[in-house]
């Protein structure tokens, strides 16, 4: 949830320099998933394989909010 609020907010505020500190903020958001589903598994809330299917979800999330970054990181604003 945290994810998408932070892309819609960064989104939101109207400038390229704003959503790019917002999707950065979005990107750490999904690693930080990550941790929690090692503590979920550590406690017994999820199985291996559960875990695994989970953790390759944010692992593909935080490549494809890092290659958006990437992206517009190369590419100027387009003049309003």
């Amino acid at each position: 949830m945290s994810i998408m609020a932070n892309i819609a907010e960064g989104f939101g505020r109207g400038g390229q320099t704003e959503f790019l500190r917002f999707l950065r903020i979005a990107r750490a958001s999904a690693i930080e998933v990550q941790s929690h589903l090692y503590i979920a598994m550590d406690l017994g809330y999820l199985t291996a394989g559960e875990f695994e299917a989970l953790r390759g979800q944010t692992i593909k999330v935080t490549r494809l909010v890092g290659g958006f970054i990437n992206y517009l990181s190369n590419h100027d604003e387009p003049n309003n």
